[in-house]
């Protein structure tokens, strides 16, 4: 009976590997997955590289923009102070007068 069982065993394994994938199997499967990851690396860098460029034109047109308002506030600062008559200051300082010791104090403290 022990050498019916291990006949069966042995034979039921030899099938199980011989009904496995070759290696021709085994190595087109490796290729085209390689191929795949290849392909979306390729599609990653051609989406990075476009955006650069996007980032990059987009910074010089806030470049160009922030030149032109500069140069817009320029002229309207030079504008508006040839319209302006200077402010005469004056030498003496205002000053608040110092609160009275009764307005520090609160209601029912220090009079009893």
């Amino acid at each position: 009976m022990k050498k019916v069982f291990t006949l069966v065993s042995v034979i039921g394994m030899t099938a199980f590997l011989a009904c496995g994938p070759s290696a021709a199997e085994l190595e087109a499967k490796s290729k085209k997955t390689a191929d795949s990851i290849a392909a979306v690396e390729a599609e990653a860098t051609a989406a990075s590289e476009a955006a650069a460029v996007a980032a990059a034109a987009e910074v010089e047109a806030l470049k160009a923009k922030a030149s032109a308002d500069s140069i817009a506030a320029a002229e309207a600062a030079k504008t508006t102070k040839a319209e302006t008559k200077p402010v005469k200051h004056t030498t003496k300082h205002e000053t608040t007068p110092a609160p009275t010791p009764s307005a520090t104090v609160k209601p029912g403290q220090g009079r009893g």
